[in-house]
């Protein structure tokens, strides 16, 4: 043993050295992770009446004044994404954003994620599923405000699918 450390042994022993006190976590007033956990309480139930089918997802993105909105990246947007879907990604989600792209609040939105497809990997990379993209993007929408928003709910085969999809993707394949 070091003589450093028997100093440190007697000094423990003798009750001259403290444990330090825990400290609190920093204080940020821009973050709420008890109103976060609050709001997925609230958008839970609301979650289960809103999630839809394709057919059902298709016809209502027929109708006017309905947005799709797709919240990956946009680049995996770029390559493949339903026709007709306006992108803003989740990390570039701001009130302003948000405004731009859907300026009014009543509107309704219509949302997907990457764990709605199968068999296009490149554009559709799977999460996992406690992290799916469409948790947050509804979570987030209902925080911005927005009480509009359903959620396609199926997992669909890409290849199958009824849905029409535009992108790079479909180009090249061209």
């Amino acid at each position: 043993m070091s003589k450093a450390a028997r100093w440190l042994l007697v000094a423990l022993c003798m009750g001259t050295v403290q444990a330090a006190a825990p400290q609190a976590p920093p204080e940020n007033r821009l973050i709420d992770y008890e109103g976060f956990l609050a709001g997925a309480r609230e958008v839970a139930a609301l979650r289960k009446e809103r999630r839809v089918g394709e057919a059902e997802f298709i016809r209502m993105s027929r109708e006017p004044g309905t947005v799709i909105l797709d919240a990956r990246s946009e680049q995996k947007y770029r390559m493949l994404h339903i026709d007709g879907a306006k992108n803003l990604s989740l990390p570039d989600i701001t009130e302003s954003e948000l405004a731009k792209v859907i300026p009014e609040k009543k509107t309704r939105i219509l949302i997907y994620c990457n764990n709605n497809f199968l068999n296009e990997v490149a554009a559709f990379p799977t999460k996992a599923i406690r992290a799916s993209l469409n948790l947050y993007t509804f979570n987030t929408l209902h925080s911005y405000g927005y009480s509009n928003v359903y959620e396609l709910g199926p997992l669909i085969d890409i290849r199958s699918s009824k849905l029409v999809f535009a992108g790079e993707l479909l180009a090249a394949q061209r």
